[in-house]
């Protein structure tokens, strides 16, 4: 989703569903979210969504998946966050520097992003990295 500024939102949170294909129809049907992507696994589950609402995003997935991100997902806070950054190398080093737990070290994805994870101090999961999905506007 690019702004009237030319910019994207940085940030777009991150929801672990038991049901993730009843969450895209309830995001879309009862809250009004619009539909960008849904990516299904293999096994019919959603492996990945994107879906917008106003000038921002949210990403959904499938709990259960055994993905890095599901795998650190378990036993932490309710929610995870992705936010991109332009250098995640440097973004990472901070990160290291202040104590951060790094979950995943800076990591070139298929999908063309470099990313890391680190969790928060109460167990939230975030991932920062480059990848920044068009949304229509």
């Amino acid at each position: 989703m690019t702004r009237a500024d030319g910019t994207r939102p940085s940030v777009y949170p991150t929801v672990l569903y038991r049901d993730a294909q009843a969450a895209v129809r309830q995001l879309t049907e009862a809250f009004g979210f619009t539909e960008l992507a849904v990516y299904e696994g293999e096994d019919g589950r959603v492996a990945h969504a994107e879906l917008a609402q106003g000038n921002g995003a949210v990403m959904i997935g499938s709990k259960g998946t055994g993905s890095r991100f599901d795998e650190a997902m378990k036993g932490t806070g309710p929610t995870g966050v992705y936010v991109v950054v332009d250098d995640v190398d440097a973004h990472h080093r901070r990160a290291v520097r202040h104590g951060a737990e790094v979950l995943m070290e800076p990591t070139d994805q298929d999908y063309g992003s470099r990313d890391y994870m680190a969790r928060d101090l109460e167990g939230n999961v975030w991932s920062f990295g480059t990848y920044a999905p068009e949304i229509p506007g």
